[in-house]
């Protein structure tokens, strides 16, 4: 919540300074708009301040980034050194995103970052090896690239690691990786582990790297804000484009985050979504570096009102004015869907989701109304209005498959066919009944 006001700004300074925080980080905390301490930061940050290695269990969106930098760059302020600290981060986005909060909050410091991932250039990144930085924000396997191949740079003085989104870390199978890491890094240091969740990779992790840790533990049940107007609309598979183009269509002028399960499926949806007219931008895991950042940075910029996205999006990122979350495809893992409608509805605001459920979702669609306390509402769209657009979406479908089908034949020849989903309707009319019944 912004701060309107010189009052406001005491006010929040003096509550950042009743945790630990000096006078000048406080006011940076208050510059950047923090009216108060987030209760992972209430929690966490005297316990970093007095010296313990600490594990902190928190959702997105909780203020993490904060409750780890302001005490690190506290310390710096004492004992200002390069190579201080080492935070590891699951995906290149986020890593960008946790220096650009540490840059911030330093600023008046002048603290210096190097941001260390893959998909951009390891010259220029050694160049900024070569600066010393204080702060080293990276992906695990960037990071011991540079410590294999980058001359001159060790983490052997190295004060502080912290490990952020630790679940996701170890489910992309970055733990050869951190291993690798830990191993060069001193024995001497003060670790801090923040996940959302505490998995058995996570507790074997924590034994491994923390000495004598304090927890702390915010939001563990898996909820979403009250802030959140949540819907769904029950449509037949093969009807689910018409039906996302009839809500884009209603809700015009709003900016919308799209999920969907794979890249292909995201690659197809923003094509088919320009082909309607839609000013929509891809983001996902197999676009190159640059790419991914000018889609982000298009977004947040407001020079683009629709995002598709795979789940690289769903966590960490903070861009502030989504309206409207849409699951394309309803998440596999209930915990993902959570995470996704957490891209809106941030810092007190309002917003909205939409999740499309067919026939082939209804299992998932209850498992994650099971793990969220909640019911959803049902979004009255008016079939015979949705059903008038099939002619155009089907045009534009075939657009976009032939449009990837000559962007990748371009980068590497042949593509492997992909068979296409049962469409027919006896497993929508078990859904159906299911619906009918409930609502």
């Amino acid at each position: 919540m912004a701060i309107s006001s010189q009052h406001d700004k005491k006010d929040a300074i003096r509550l950042f300074e009743k945790i630990g925080i000096c006078r000048q980080l406080a006011e940076a905390a208050a510059s950047l708009g923090w009216k108060i301490p987030t209760s992972i930061q209430e929690q966490a940050v005297p316990h970093l301040l007095a010296g313990k290695d600490v594990i902190g269990l928190a959702q997105t969106g909780s203020g993490k980034t904060g409750a780890f930098a302001m005490p690190i760059l506290q310390e710096l302020l004492d004992t200002p050194q390069a190579n201080f600290a080492l935070v590891l981060s699951p995906t290149r986005e986020l890593a960008l995103q946790i220096a650009e909060q540490f840059e911030a909050l330093g600023a008046g410091i002048g603290v210096r970052c190097a941001v260390l991932v893959g998909g951009i250039d390891m010259m220029a990144q050694a160049i900024a090896l070569g600066k010393r930085p204080h702060i080293i924000v990276g992906t695990p396997g960037r990071v011991v690239d540079h410590l294999s191949n980058t001359k001159g740079f060790t983490l052997k003085a190295l004060r502080h690691l912290v490990l952020d989104e630790a679940d996701r870390l170890l489910n992309m199978d970055f733990e050869q990786e951190i291993d690798q890491i830990l191993k060069v890094i001193p024995r001497e240091r003060r670790t801090q582990l923040f996940s959302a969740t505490m998995t058995t990779k996570v507790a074997k992790l924590q034994r491994a790297c923390l000495q004598n840790p304090v927890k702390v533990e915010v939001d563990a049940k898996y909820r979403t804000v009250d802030t959140l107007r949540q819907q769904y609309l029950f449509i037949p598979a093969k009807h689910k484009d018409c039906y996302l183009a009839y809500f884009l269509t209603e809700l015009a002028g709003a900016t919308f985050m799209i999920f969907t399960r794979t890249c292909d499926n995201t690659r197809k949806l923003a094509l088919m979504l320009r082909n309607l007219g839609f000013d929509a931008l891809p983001i996902h895991g197999q676009m190159s570096q640059p790419k991914r950042l000018g889609a982000l940075n298009k977004f947040k910029a407001g020079e683009r009102s629709i995002l598709a996205a795979t789940d690289v999006a769903s966590r960490g990122l903070d861009i502030p004015a989504v309206d409207v979350v849409v699951n394309y495809d309803v998440p596999i893992n209930s915990k993902d869907y959570v995470h996704r409608v957490g891209r809106t509805a941030r810092a007190g605001r309002s917003g909205r989701s939409l999740t499309l459920v067919t026939q082939y979702d209804v299992e998932q669609f209850q498992k994650i109304e099971a793990l969220t306390g909640q019911k959803m509402e049902k979004y009255d769209a008016e079939e015979e209005a949705a059903l008038l657009l099939l002619e155009r979406v089907s045009e534009a479908q075939k657009m976009a498959t032939m449009q990837m089908k000559e962007a990748d034949k371009g980068k590497n020849g042949k593509r492997k066919g992909r068979g296409d989903a049962d469409d027919g309707d006896s497993t929508h009319e078990i859904g159906r009944k299911f619906f009918k019944k409930r609502y």
